[in-house]
């Protein structure tokens, strides 16, 4: 390794006066919404206006990749335009004793980062711990729902033992910890090759824990901050006449009861909690460099199950982002769309990034066995070209890749990496190179400035009702089917929609309501006087029927929503393995529902759909300056399973009764078409899912056209027919896309 100038020597650990860092090239740049009032807990409102798309990836994970290594790779992604890498700085690996700490590898690469123009995302990971502490603190393991203890496991993703931590609800650990973090932060950042830090790294807990006497003191305490001091509250809350708060414990198993519902809220928000305690410990020591964090994009399936809330989380830092991999989820095109539109929507204006991508293949696991060969389980370079384009496409600031080499030690070994095990370049790895340079080029700028255009419909959700699912039915998927069926819907008929938390409500004209039966009192008052002031709503069957303490109404829809959707109950039925083929009639359609078949009663409203034995499936209602659509059944859990012409019609109809069009559509289904909004242009995106060329016209609504101005930035000309109107012809090879950009 050639000498480094002294100054990163003078960098490390060494206060200097603000500004005084030595600038690495505009790489990483996308958690750069940065804040100078340190340990707020607020970021700013506006979202940092970027000027590049940092393209990166993991490289550095302990025990792999082997230290000689290292200096080569840096400069081979440097010369194949990454601008930036992120580490696991693992604390298993770094404080191998009480105090004793080994920095010397995490050193060298952020030097290297420096001296090649790279910056470095730093990922803490307190949740591998070193083994020292699981002896010196026992009782702090994490405790299952059955009182078994965890002990120090292998960490899949880096052959480290550690993981899964101890307990930081335990004040012994979590000081440990903090101490941790503050000689990480305090160490590097003056460093020239710090970009940012990255925490809790994909935001989720495991759903079997934790049951200590810690965290469940934590849950007795947001407990009476819910409901005050008064512990016979929780007789009417959730039949339990206790009559000191020390015999309050958390309930191990899960039932249509009231202490599940908070049991699974509590879960999720002390989780957030202990995610701004890290961003806080770190804003204190560093105003400098922005804080990222990054989930799965899994809130809309085991989020309550697993403390995931991909609002919450963003609200705690300055850009959020999430992992995606093919291989894990499919490489149905919907999928990853609703991914990048789910971490979009929660990131509420502020940058949003792929943080892990994959581009290598996946042995072995669980999640591929079964499944054909071209769905994710190897990564072609046609697959790893679609897949970046399907991101950059949903509006995503920065691409990072989850491996940048495959790990060589693990049940994980070969996966995910684009560069071959010893480091050599690979057809993979030649992809992603020509997606970063291209990514980099000055013509592509005003691309990444530009945004997706607005939304026209939003689905709603709402953790409450998730809930319901896990408590009532023992599974995630009730609430995961029918809201990522609406949603998969749409898409396929072109229209995007975005996914909206109760504080999001009022910047939305119309929305969707999925999978409603247990339904918070705020959340039935904020619809209502929603819909008086102008908005229009569509909900799926039995809204409210429960409350958020899962008592069930007297008068259905609960809370109020009979007045508000013009209708009452007539008869329900809660037969789900039975209803996957119900059907009904309306807007000239058959559709499917599920799960639920509730028949309506009009009161003021008109029906507008009905059941083959004639009762009334659906019906319409103008509310104040509003109007409702009330659905009897599930379509989206109808298009979930059978993703039929009928059921997609019926959508449709929907989209025409609430006045919705799609921005841009392709007239051949194999393709999929977003359009970013820019301050001088806009950009049409047109992606093909197939694995064979397509040749189909594209259409744009509202008042764009295409014009003489058009040029295309990624594709050829060629692929593109001169158009002056509202259609164009396109050409579009296999796993690849156009982008265009069309002047005003």
């Amino acid at each position: 390794m050639r000498d480094l100038p002294g100054l990163l020597l003078r960098y490390r650990g060494t206060p200097t006066p603000t500004g005084n860092r030595c600038a690495a090239r505009d790489g990483g740049r996308l958690i750069n919404n940065r804040r100078s009032d340190a340990g707020a807990s607020q970021v700013n409102e506006k979202p940092a206006i970027y000027q590049g798309f940092p393209y990166g990836a993991v490289y550095f994970r302990k025990t792999n990749p082997p230290a000689a290594d290292w200096e080569r790779d840096y400069a081979v992604a440097r010369e194949d335009g990454f601008t930036s890498f992120r580490h696991w700085f693992m604390w298993a690996g770094i404080e191998v004793a009480p105090g004793e700490f080994e920095w010397d590898d995490y050193d060298r690469q952020l030097d290297l980062a420096a001296w090649n123009g790279l910056t470095t995302i730093i990922a803490e990971h307190v949740t591998i711990a070193p083994e020292w502490l699981f002896l010196t603190y026992p009782d702090s393991r994490y405790e299952r729902r059955d009182g078994s203890k965890i002990d120090s496991q292998m960490q899949v993703s880096s052959s480290i033992g550690g993981t899964p931590g101890l307990c930081l609800d335990n004040d012994d650990v979590r000081a440990a910890a903090g101490r941790f973090l503050t000689e990480l932060v305090t160490r590097y950042r003056n460093h020239p090759g710090t970009g940012g830090y990255d925490v809790w790294n994909e935001t989720n807990i495991d759903p079997d824990v934790c049951y200590c006497p810690a965290t469940q003191a934590h849950f007795r305490e947001w407990l009476r901050k819910r409901y005050g001091d008064d512990v016979s509250i929780l007789r009417t809350r959730w039949g339990r006449y206790y009559s000191a708060w020390e015999q309050v414990q958390a309930p191990r198993t899960l039932g249509l009861y009231g202490q599940s519902i908070d049991w699974l809220l509590f879960r999720r928000d002390r989780a957030h909690e202990l995610l701004r305690w890290r961003v806080q410990l770190i804003r204190s020591l560093d105003q400098d460099h922005p804080i990222t964090a990054h989930g799965v994009a899994g809130t809309l399936g085991f989020g309550i199950e697993k403390g995931i809330d991909d609002w919450m989380a963003a609200a705690e830092v300055d850009s959020f982002g999430f992992t995606f991999v093919a291989s894990r989820r499919s490489d149905r095109r919907w999928k990853q769309a609703l991914a990048v539109e789910l971490v979009r929507s929660a990131s509420d204006g502020k940058p949003f990034w792929h943080s892990e991508m994959q581009a290598g293949p996946l042995w072995l696991q669980p999640q591929v066995v079964g499944r054909p060969l071209d769905d994710g389980r190897v990564s072609t370079p046609d697959d790893i070209r679609y897949w970046n384009l399907m991101s950059m496409a949903g509006g995503v600031n920065g691409i990072y890749h989850l491996r940048w080499r495959p790990l060589i030690d693990g049940p994980l070994f070969q996966a995910f990496g684009a560069y071959d095990l010893d480091g050599s370049r690979t057809d993979r790895s030649r992809q992603v190179s020509a997606i970063a340079r291209w990514a980099a080029e000055t013509e592509q700028q005003q691309l990444w400035a530009a945004r997706a255009a607005p939304a026209p419909l939003s689905l709603l959700f709402v953790p409450e009702s998730q809930a319901y699912g896990l408590i009532a039915r023992h599974s995630r998927k009730p609430y995961e089917r029918a809201i990522s069926g609406a949603w998969r819907a749409l898409y396929d008929l072109s229209v995007v929609a975005d996914l909206r938390k109760l504080h999001q409500l009022a910047g939305t004209e119309v929305a969707y309501l999925p999978c409603p039966t247990l339904l918070p009192d705020e959340w039935a008052r904020a619809l209502i006087e929603w819909v008086r002031a102008g908005g229009t709503l569509i909900s799926e069957a039995t809204p409210a029927w429960f409350n958020d303490h899962a008592h069930a109404a007297t008068r259905r829809p609960g809370a109020g929503l009979d007045e508000l959707f013009g209708a009452t109950e007539f008869d329900v039925e809660f037969t789900p393995e039975i209803l996957d083929d119900v059907q009904f009639r309306s807007g000239g359609h058959r559709a499917y529902g599920g799960e639920i078949r509730q028949r309506l009663t009009p009161t003021t409203g008109v029906p507008t759909g009905w059941y083959d034995d004639g009762s009334v499936a659906v019906v319409d209602h103008e509310f104040g300056a509003g109007r409702t659509r009330l659905i009897g059944t599930m379509p989206g859990t109808g298009y979930s399973t059978h993703q039929d012409s009928g059921t997609r019609g019926f959508y449709q109809s929907v989209l025409d009764w609430a006045g919705v069009r799609p921005q841009a559509r392709a007239h051949d289904d194999r393709l999929v078409t977003r359009l970013h909004v820019g301050d001088a242009a806009d950009f049409l995106w047109v992606i093909n899912s197939s694995r064979e060329d397509v040749e189909s016209m594209v259409e744009l609504f509202g008042e764009r056209s295409f014009n003489k101005e058009m040029r295309v930035l990624w594709g050829s000309s060629d692929q593109l027919e001169l158009s002056e109107t509202d259609t164009t012809r396109v050409r579009i090879p296999a796993r690849d896309g156009l982008v265009i950009r069309i002047g005003r």
